[in-house]
């Protein structure tokens, strides 16, 4: 900064720090030994939590005309214009808005396994960076909660960590919202979803949450944001969504880093939702 006589005062580094051209050094010879690779596909890139132009081309990023309750695009919507989709008029969600990243798919779905299976913790950083852009759009940064879907304590014990958890905390860094893990608890250890049909899904997520017991006094009135790493039915954010609900939240949303977008909506197939869920229980 620049003292009284007019000389640029240089900023000290902190004690112990290395010197400039150290640290420099330093990462050249890291980065020639473990180069930054794309979290897609593995091929060499310029930085860390960057992906190949490649991998990057293929990403739909969801960011168009979409429902107002489940933010499933409709490319028809007018831009702008609060529209509901024929599954959210005939059965309202318990969230207002759940937006995602990106649409799930090959490069999504590699990213969100490597986090969950592969033990890639860095790859929650990188899911934050894209689902920034979404969390601001819900409102106030300063008005919300941020609560990462709950895993429940043998889950949590076999895996070691909650991917939510990790993206949550890589989300307030970035954005300032505040976070809690403890709020919602997940007090019933459940089956995979894979495969079951709507009423079998919901039959299973029954129960499954419950509030912290001081909970009304941590949410009365915040904008709670379920975060999670992947929205395919919708069974668990609905359920951990109802129960936030009794929290005495003014609002609850939800945002995901991935959102299972029927293929009719991208292509001319036909998507089976039942196939995929937020638990997916994929290995590598």
């Amino acid at each position: 900064m620049a003292t009284a006589t007019g000389d640029v005062e240089e900023k000290q580094a902190p004690p112990g720090a290395l010197p400039r051209g150290l640290r420099a050094a330093a990462r050249a010879i890291v980065d020639y030994a473990l180069p930054p690779r794309c979290p897609g596909c593995g091929v060499i890139v310029g930085e860390d939590r960057q992906f190949c132009l490649t991998c990057w081309s293929s990403l739909d990023f969801l960011d168009g005309p979409a429902c107002s309750h489940c933010s499933i695009p409709l490319p028809t919507a007018l831009p702008g214009a609060p529209i509901a989709c024929g599954a959210c008029l005939a059965s309202p969600p318990p969230f207002d808005g759940a937006p995602a990243a990106v649409a799930y798919g090959p490069v999504a779905r590699t990213v969100a396994l490597r986090l969950k299976y592969g033990r890639r913790t860095g790859h929650a950083r990188l899911m934050a960076q894209l689902m920034a852009r979404p969390l601001a759009a819900l409102g106030d940064t300063s008005d919300i909660l941020l609560v990462p879907v709950p895993l429940h304590r043998w889950r949590l014990w076999s895996r070691g960590f909650n991917q939510a958890a990790l993206v949550a905390d890589a989300l307030a860094r970035r954005s300032g919202a505040a976070r809690d893990h403890h709020l919602l608890l997940r007090v019933k250890l459940t089956a995979s979803l894979r495969g079951k049909g709507r009423r079998e899904r919901e039959r299973i997520v029954a129960g499954a949450f419950a509030l912290a017991d001081d909970a009304r006094a941590r949410a009365a009135g915040r904008h709670i944001v379920l975060v999670d790493d992947v929205h395919a039915s919708g069974a668990t954010l609905r359920a951990a969504a109802k129960v936030l609900r009794r929290s005495g939240a003014a609002r609850v949303s939800a945002l995901t880093w991935a959102r299972v977008v029927p293929d009719a909506l991208m292509t001319s197939n036909i998507f089976d939702f039942a196939s995929l869920d937020s638990d997916i229980s994929d290995p590598l």
